[in-house]
């Protein structure tokens, strides 16, 4: 200690001072303080008396000597970071997920998911012979790979066709669904719990019975869709492993609707999932914000539309003749020079508007006005396919 105290006030030299800090690293504690006053410059008081500091300062030493792990990095750049008043992400976080497409932008998918509630919820009735109570709680949408690796296993995974959009579909169906179908379908009691029996695979009577309720929200969903586009959904298999059910790539968007279904004191949840490429046939058709939006006709904007055209003023041409010349005629032409025209008094005369040939007539006279007798309309003779 002595000897630091002296070296306290000289300066110290680099290459020392780091051999020093080495023969330190593999010391006891009390080396280790000792190795924090010797950098700090401080002598044995200021040690003593300033503690915290010598914490910092091997704090310090110890994150300088080793890498930053992927968490503190996300942490520096904002990756994570959460806007407190909005709860929105900010920073590159809000930058990746930017190319998600909100499900808002396809305000007619919400009405076709809210007539699949109100037909499932008589469908899975009759199928229980239960009250059944079935709500959506929410439509979002969630990168593929994302939801894949959120499913709360066990569960039973269905892949369907869409056939008319030449694409697949995942309907997820949660354990405590399943149990709770396999209790009512055959005979349990009302007010108990169904009885799990975790780490086994499911029967053959689970996974049929499973494959029947996935027929009828099939159903109730090609019902629900009827109304915008006709499409049938159809029963393709059924998957346990989430990693079987893949039906698109784990980057690609996709939406995601969470059915829950109340069976009075048991029940589960149905997730949809339907990719973006799946929708993409329809999209046109799920950008309406009300049924037939885009067929819709407003007579009082065509009448206002016919009349301001009618009153609109247009100017028209009388080509007598056309020649072709070479450029360099054109620009020899002098004031006063002469162009014959290849037309008589009787030679057709084109009227054209903005350059397209509308009417052809015959010149004459009006009074004191050379007027033009139409004879033929151009533009019905070219759609009919005539010749001029």
């Amino acid at each position: 200690m002595a000897n630091d105290e002296e070296q306290a006030g000289t300066p110290v030299d680099e290459d020392a001072l780091a051999a020093e800090w080495a023969a330190m690293a593999g010391g006891d504690d009390e080396s280790e303080s000792g190795a924090e006053a010797a950098t700090d410059g401080v002598d044995g008081e200021g040690a003593a008396g300033e503690g915290a500091e010598g914490e910092d300062g091997d704090a310090l030493a110890g994150q300088a000597g080793r890498a930053l792990s992927q968490d503190e990095i996300d942490s520096l750049l904002g990756f994570d970071a959460v806007d407190s008043q909005t709860g929105s992400q900010t920073g590159i976080r809000s930058i990746i997920n930017s190319s998600l497409v909100s499900y808002g932008r396809l305000p007619m998918l919400e009405i076709v998911f809210d007539r699949l509630v109100r037909l499932l919820s008589t469908s899975m009735r009759n199928f229980t012979s239960d009250n059944v109570e079935v709500t959506l709680d929410n439509i979002t949408s969630i990168r593929f790979g994302e939801y894949l690796n959120s499913i709360p296993l066990p569960a039973i995974l269905a892949v369907f066709r869409a056939e008319q959009w030449d694409n697949y579909g995942l309907l997820t169906v949660e354990s405590n669904l399943i149990y709770s179908i396999v209790d009512v379908l055959l005979g349990g009691r009302k007010g108990t719990t169904p009885m799990r029996i975790e780490g086994r695979p499911y029967t053959t009577i689970e996974r049929n019975l499973v494959e029947r309720m996935v027929h009828v929200v099939l159903k109730d969903m090609k019902t629900a869709f009827d109304p915008l586009t006709p499409v049938d959904f159809n029963f393709d298999r059924l998957e346990v492993n989430p990693r079987f059910a893949t039906i698109a790539r784990d980057a690609n968007a996709a939406i995601l609707v969470r059915l829950r279904v109340d069976m009075e004191d048991r029940g589960g949840r149905i997730e949809l999932v339907l990719p973006y490429a799946t929708i993409e046939p329809v999209r046109e058709l799920l950008l309406q914000m009300f049924m037939g939006e885009k067929f819709g006709r407003d007579t009082i904007w065509e009448s206002h539309l016919a009349t301001e055209l009618w009153a609109t003023e247009v100017q028209i041409d009388a080509v007598l003749d056309e020649q072709m010349m070479d450029l360099g005629d054109v620009m020899n032409f002098k004031v006063g020079q002469t162009i014959m025209l290849n037309c008589t008094p009787d030679s057709p005369i084109d009227l054209k508007c903005g350059g397209m040939p509308m009417l052809r007539g015959r010149m004459g006279r009006m009074g004191n006005t050379v007027a033009v007798k139409v004879e033929k309309s151009l533009m019905k003779a070219k759609q009919e396919g005539g010749k001029e």
